[in-house]
């Protein structure tokens, strides 16, 4: 009867898609995928969905780190997989040429630098930027403007929620 159905529909010039959606569709580029997360770093705990709505992205956009992304190909709404992504698929590798001594003078009067202190400086579109303070000296500050996750082995823990 279905192939009945399906010749019908072709001979009648009706074109018929099918389409799987949620549980039956692998993740490929162009999807719209939800996922609950967790991800570790040295055993420690990041950052989590849990708690919160699953996060949303859209498969081959690069909207999520390169070594996560190509890990979720092929995997349908329900699966749990852990993925491990290393440096050069995530934050990239330290950058020594990211560490720069700048003068005391230039940071506001009120602001005593630690080491280990965050700080936030403006990017050129207006974004902010977390900067690290890696030595204090007498008349300048060492920051280090490597992503915080930088040079670190991301560990992730997955469900899939949903395929679109």
């Amino acid at each position: 009867m279905k192939r009945l159905l399906i010749a019908l529909a072709i001979f009648s010039g009706l074109v018929v898609s099918f389409q799987a959606k949620g549980s039956d569709m692998a993740i490929k580029d162009g999807n719209k995928v939800s996922f609950d997360y967790t991800l570790t770093v040295d055993g420690e705990v990041i950052d989590t969905s849990e708690g919160r709505q699953p996060l949303s992205y859209t498969q081959g956009q690069g909207q999520i780190i390169q070594g996560l992304e190509s890990e979720m190909i092929g995997l349908l709404a329900g699966d749990e997989r852990t993925v491990i992504v290393q440096p050069k698929d995530g934050y990239g590798e330290v950058n020594p040429d990211a560490i720069q001594e700048i003068p005391k003078e230039s940071l506001p009067a009120e602001l005593n630098p630690t080491v280990g202190m965050t700080l936030a400086m403006q990017g050129p579109n207006g974004q902010q930027i977390p900067v690290k303070v890696s030595a204090v000296n007498p008349d300048s500050v060492v920051l280090d403007l490597n992503h915080p996750l930088a040079g670190k082995t991301l560990n992730f823990k997955v469900k899939v929620v949903t395929v679109e």
